[in-house]
């Protein structure tokens, strides 16, 4: 069974594909929000741009999992500096660890609506009091084939995300949008500060 839901098979194209700028400002703020030298874990971290660029130009500690064998390659010859870990998120034994964010772009939609409410756990369970959690799906529950790999896609809309949060111990903090129509979702563990 592919764990990388079709990406290691399409993994060059999708890195000659990603737009390096969509959601560069969104991550940015994001960053922000954490303390220096912040330990961030990175889901489904592809080969790490620019999400992991931007997060370790700040001083940030990543650790970047995905389930793809050749984009983890791509990430580890960019950022040797970051631990990475070849696994499916959901089994991914960072999540033994504490992190002060955790973020997954372009994941969650990915994986099964069980799977979703998972990682939402595990990576309530990982962030320490006051960490913050960032991923993206769409505002609308829908299901959609995913444009490189045809496969199916799953967003579980907003309010289903807000009540999987909440049952996981995270407070969802604000929504927002960058410029490719992306939906972001902003959660933290035990702070109220919106974003």
């Amino acid at each position: 069974m592919d764990k990388s839901n079709g990406y290691d098979e399409i993994a060059e194209r999708f890195i000659a594909e990603r737009n390096p700028s969509t959601g560069v400002a969104i991550v940015r703020e994001w960053n922000l929000t954490l303390p220096e030298n912040a330990s961030v874990l990175d889901l489904g971290c592809g080969h790490g741009e620019p999400v992991a660029r931007i997060l370790m130009e700040t001083g940030c500690r990543v650790f970047g999992v995905d389930a793809s064998l050749r984009l983890l390659g791509e990430f580890r010859r960019r950022f040797p500096r970051a631990m990475a870990e070849h696994a499916a998120v959901e089994e991914s034994e960072f999540f033994e660890r504490t992190f002060d964010g955790i973020i997954a772009w372009g994941l969650m939609f990915l994986v099964s609506a069980e799977t979703q409410a998972v990682v939402s756990q595990k990576a309530a369970r990982a962030l320490q009091l006051g960490g913050r959690f960032l991923f993206t799906a769409p505002r609308e529950a829908v299901r959609w084939k995913d444009a490189i790999t045809g496969r199916e896609s799953i967003s579980l809309g907003r309010e289903k995300y807000r009540r999987i949060l909440a049952d996981a111990g995270l407070r969802l903090d604000g929504e927002r949008n960058d410029e490719g129509g992306n939906h972001y979702y902003f959660a933290s563990k035990g702070v109220r500060e919106s974003m």
